[in-house]
């Protein structure tokens, strides 16, 4: 918990913080089925997948497990708590989307990472390495009938993305994807022995919430060969609880208009542009940085208005791609 409320206390300038603490709270946990009855495949789906919303305990479970490597040392085993409001920011016919707040000491309020999910998806962003995405195509044939999990970063750049079928049998509730992704924040500035990690993910719908189980391959890739380093077992377990949603749901209606921008600014890109590089730095600031602090001199008193930052956000975002 030190390292996430460490995090947060850094973004302390960007991000929201309660002045009262509220009383309400969010709904206890139930223990009847999340996902409700219905004859469609396809809305079986969206249930599931809209069942993912609420407010949870996460718990943050990493282990190294295999290396081809006999000489390989095992890095130690990572444990994280936090308190997350995952909610329902965007939803079409074929779209679901999914923010996540997550919530420090009852009200620092910092803007997590979001996935949205998309019906019979046919082009997707594969991470290459260095930060660099390379646009690929599946067929109809291919996408028929499966969801694409699009994961983007607290800024809303690109993180990774997958595709595959939701299942529902013997009443479980699942999806599994496979993507290459960029290292996770834990080890991103703390590993420089791989470069790639190759995802194997499942999601998994539970009575009191969910899970989002992974196999991930550290992989190091060099001029298109990949050799693997290590295996690793991880967990994400969400569990919904008595806890309090207010702060968060107060910073997001006063920041909800600002980044819905900042999502149609990044739309503009990923339809313009085949491929993405994004550089880590500019001006010696991070991209996150600057976006979040654009956010709270944009949604400063009164009421922001939808598309007043546009330009600066757009300004923003060019200046990081380096293919722009």
């Amino acid at each position: 918990m030190k390292k996430i409320i460490a995090f947060a206390l850094a973004l302390t300038s960007i991000c929201a913080i309660a002045q009262t603490k509220p009383v309400a709270k969010a709904p206890a946990a139930s223990k009847t089925p999340v996902v409700a009855e219905t004859n469609s495949k396809l809305e079986l789906d969206k249930a599931s997948i809209k069942s993912l919303c609420g407010i949870y305990k996460v718990t943050f479970d990493f282990a190294e497990t295999f290396s081809p490597d006999t000489a390989y040392k095992f890095h130690n085993r990572y444990h994280e708590t936090g308190i997350e409001y995952v909610f329902l920011v965007e939803e079409t016919a074929n779209r679901i989307a999914l923010q996540h707040l997550l919530i420090v000491n009852d009200s620092i309020i910092v803007k997590h990472w979001r996935q949205d999910w998309v019906y019979e998806n046919t082009e997707l962003y594969g991470y290459y390495k260095n930060d660099e995405w390379i646009r690929k195509d599946i067929t109809p044939e291919q996408a028929k009938g499966t969801w694409t999990q699009k994961v983007f970063s607290v800024d809303d750049s690109p993180r990774y993305e997958s595709y595959g079928t939701w299942i529902h049998v013997d009443g479980k509730n699942y999806w599994e994807g496979d993507a290459d992704a960029p290292l996770p924040r834990r080890e991103y500035t703390k590993r420089s022995d791989y470069n790639v990690m190759r995802r194997h993910a499942r999601v998994i719908v539970t009575n009191d919430g969910w899970l989002q189980e992974q196999d991930n391959e550290k992989i190091v890739r060099n001029d298109g060969v990949d050799k693997l380093l290590c295996w690793e077992k991880g967990i994400e377990k969400f569990t919904k609880g008595n806890y309090d949603a207010v702060p968060a749901i107060k910073y997001w209606q006063k920041q909800q208009n600002y980044w819905a921008d900042v999502r149609k600014v990044w739309a503009d890109v990923y339809g313009s542009q085949k491929d993405l590089k994004i550089s880590p730095k500019v001006d010696n600031k991070k991209l996150h940085e600057k976006l979040f602090e654009l956010g709270v001199r944009s949604c400063k008193g009164t009421d922001y208005v939808q598309g007043t930052a546009t330009p600066e956000i757009k300004s923003v975002i060019e200046s990081f791609l380096k293919n722009s």
